[in-house]
């Protein structure tokens, strides 16, 4: 098996260093040569692309290529990747068996805080996640035509190592925003590298909600948090009058309780089905920090 990844970030990197099969061989781009020891740190071969014409060594790549994993969003034009190698991957990647494709539960839009699962209607309400829904199309009907499957993850908030609560408060940057009956869906960055090396080592296509079983409050997060960490939470501040960038703003404009029963049934259990389990994991071990020794920071006082 050879697995090539479009955009190695935080995903990429979780889900190269959990390979389940020491003979596979992954190949991932980042946009600059500055992060290849990142990337060759999880086990990596690490290529340049910036989203133009990619280079005769990524063409080489692909040629080998029994697995693609593409983790990267669209831009206001199109998706990067399709606008420049739809062709190579039609009809220069003969060893192809498989693509996957990270994208987002914010496809869905706003459903007032029930309950979703794959078969509700995608509304997205931003134009990042029209662009989302727009390119998992695109990769589907990319699929249908070459007689590839094609997995269509779509994920949650994610974290992580190096990305949750207890980095956030330690650097004094943690906030409890309450919004009424506001609740989110969440996924450890370890079930995301789980779900795609299930579906690639089964060659499962379809679309697949990758997400936690406890959606809720953020502000619950955030003192579940400091409590495992022994500091006070930050205090409550009203969304209303909340500090945030437009961006940040606009998430909490869906709401949303969002399924994974699909996955399940085809056979994935997760490794943290909820923010405590994992948040108890992290803290016990020293992972939440991101540092490769995983030893605890010091909390740095807000």
């Amino acid at each position: 098996m050879q697995v090539f990844i479009f955009g190695a970030g935080y995903s990429g990197q979780a889900f190269a260093a959990t390979r389940s099969d020491g003979a596979v061989r992954i190949v991932g781009t980042t946009r600059t040569e500055a992060k290849f020891p990142a990337l060759q740190a999880a086990g990596i071969a690490p290529l340049a692309f910036d989203g133009g014409v990619p280079s005769a060594n990524i063409i080489n790549a692909l040629a080998d290529t029994t697995h693609l994993v593409v983790s990267i969003a669209p831009d206001d034009a199109a998706d990067p990747v399709l606008a420049v190698a739809r062709q190579t991957i039609a009809a220069s990647m003969p060893r192809l068996a498989w693509i996957g494709y990270l994208s987002t539960v914010g496809v869905y839009g706003d459903y007032k805080g029930a309950w979703i699962d794959e078969t509700a209607e995608c509304r997205p309400s931003s134009s990042r996640s029209r662009r989302r829904f727009e390119a998992e199309k695109q990769w589907l009907g990319l699929g249908d035509e070459i007689g590839v499957p094609v997995a269509v993850l779509r994920l949650s908030g994610i974290y992580g190592p190096g990305r949750n609560a207890f980095v956030n408060l330690r650097d004094g940057t943690a906030k409890r925003l309450i919004k009424k009956d506001q609740v989110f869906n969440r996924i450890h960055v370890a079930d995301i590298a789980g779900a795609l090396w299930h579906l690639a080592g089964r060659n499962l296509g379809g679309v697949f909600n990758v997400t936690d079983d406890l959606p809720a409050p953020p502000q619950d997060v955030v003192t579940y948090a400091a409590g495992r960490m022994g500091v006070e939470p930050p205090p409550e501040t009203p969304f209303e009058t909340a500090d945030l960038s437009p961006m940040a703003r606009s998430f909490y404009g869906e709401n949303k309780r969002v399924s994974n029963g699909l996955i399940r049934e085809v056979g994935y259990s997760f490794r943290y089905p909820d923010y405590r389990s994992a948040f108890d994991a992290m803290w016990a071990d020293g992972s939440w920090t991101g540092d490769s020794a995983g030893a605890r920071s010091p909390i740095r006082a807000s």
